[in-house]
């Protein structure tokens, strides 16, 4: 690749990361002078890829800066997110900008009709906005390896190949069309669009049938040797009589899901864990004494093993998704007063950030599409049409 395609790249991502960037942003986040950057701006224009956005007023005297926006006829991504109980794709434009969106509840169908279902949204899409369409990423509830989904039990399936979701396209080239787990797309989301973005080290943790996460360090998603790092709901702080369906005994996440509170309220096992425990937070949130002190239990679970996680990563701040949002926003003081009591001396001085995740139910299907956009920069031959 060129130095100037590489800039034209660079650009790009500055663009898509930055709103309001302009021309004079664009040159101190580059490196280069002024006329360097008006060329590659002017390029990038001319390619369709930006366009250049009303002037805004900056109290400054001299001309009105006009902002790097996402161009009406320039590149777009598909995102696409499957959860317990429905499917969503979005086609999103540079920036983030959301120009179409599609969905709808599967009723726990196989994957054959639910892929089929994306697969449709996806075709449609792609005759809407003819070549314009560089990559579709998928986000799963499961663990996924190299595009397969080896196990996803919310679902109930195994070994299902997901690019089975996509039309064959030419928009669609091999290499752009990735698959991940829910819970580690969300993190992306999160550092990229959400709380995180600027943080050192994050943590996200995302509760629902099983606790899932990631680890991202200044805005990149840590990956592991296999690519599938995260399963931080098998680690073994939980009850060692209690055996998980990974096959471990004693994993953090039978002690914190919507069974954990089923079991503590005396009730058997739900058959959609998920929409149970959602259930039992809002009875504790109105106010039922008995739910109240179900959610409390777990709040102190999940902040007795976030202070582990700390301890062990030493993390600035963590995110908590999905059902572990609602616990910390239901049972706040458990949460943090467990986290504090698990915390080194040496932490609590300057304690990790905890928030609730700021792109809540989006986060899995926003970060479907960072990832994307992420690996359309770094692409060996650059992003189509910046070079």
């Amino acid at each position: 690749m060129t130095n100037r395609a590489t800039l034209g790249r660079d650009l790009l991502r500055a663009a898509h990361l930055t709103p309001g960037l302009t021309r004079a942003d664009a040159a101190r986040a580059l490196g280069t002078g002024t006329g360097t950057t008006t060329e590659i701006v002017v390029r990038l224009l001319g390619e369709h890829l930006l366009a250049e956005g009303p002037p805004s007023a900056t109290g400054r005297r001299g001309r009105p800066t006009r902002p790097l926006v996402a161009h009406p006829e320039g590149p777009l991504v598909l995102a696409a997110a499957i959860s317990h109980e429905d499917w969503r794709l979005r086609v999103v434009e540079l920036g983030g900008a959301v120009v179409a969106e599609a969905g709808g509840p599967h009723g726990a169908g196989g994957p054959d009709a639910v892929l089929a279902a994306v697969r449709a949204a996806a075709r449609s899409a792609l005759r809407r906005f003819p070549r314009r369409v560089r990559g579709a990423g998928l986000a799963v509830p499961g663990l996924v390896r190299e595009g397969h989904l080896l196990d996803a039990p919310l679902l109930g399936w195994h070994d299902v190949d997901l690019r089975a979701a996509w039309p064959r396209s030419p928009d669609l080239p091999a290499d752009l069309v990735l698959a991940g787990n829910d819970a580690r797309c969300a993190a992306v989301a999160e550092a990229v669009r959400g709380r995180a973005a600027g943080s050192r080290l994050h943590l996200h943790l995302h509760l629902d049938a099983g606790l899932g996460g990631a680890l991202t360090t200044d805005g990149q998603l840590l990956d592991g040797a296999r690519g599938s790092a995260g399963e931080f709901g098998h680690l073994p702080f939980g009850d060692p009589a209690r055996r998980c369906g990974c096959g471990a005994s004693g994993c953090w996440g039978t002690a914190l899901d919507g069974a954990a509170l089923a079991r503590l309220l005396g009730e058997q096992d739900p058959p959609d864990p998920v929409s149970h425990g959602h259930r039992v937070l809002d009875r504790a949130g109105a106010g039922d004494p008995a739910a109240g002190r179900a959610v409390a239990v777990v709040a102190r679970a999940l902040g007795r093993g976030t202070a582990g996680l700390v301890n062990a990563l030493d993390a600035d701040l963590v995110t908590l998704g999905g059902l572990a949002g609602r616990v910390l926003d239901v049972a706040p003081a458990e949460v943090r007063a467990a986290l504090e009591a698990g915390s080194m001396a040496v932490r609590r001085s300057s304690p990790a950030v905890l928030a609730a995740a700021a792109l809540g139910a989006d986060g899995p299907l926003v970060g479907a599409g960072e990832l994307v956009w992420s690996r359309w920069w770094d692409r060996p031959a650059g992003p189509r049409g910046a070079g």
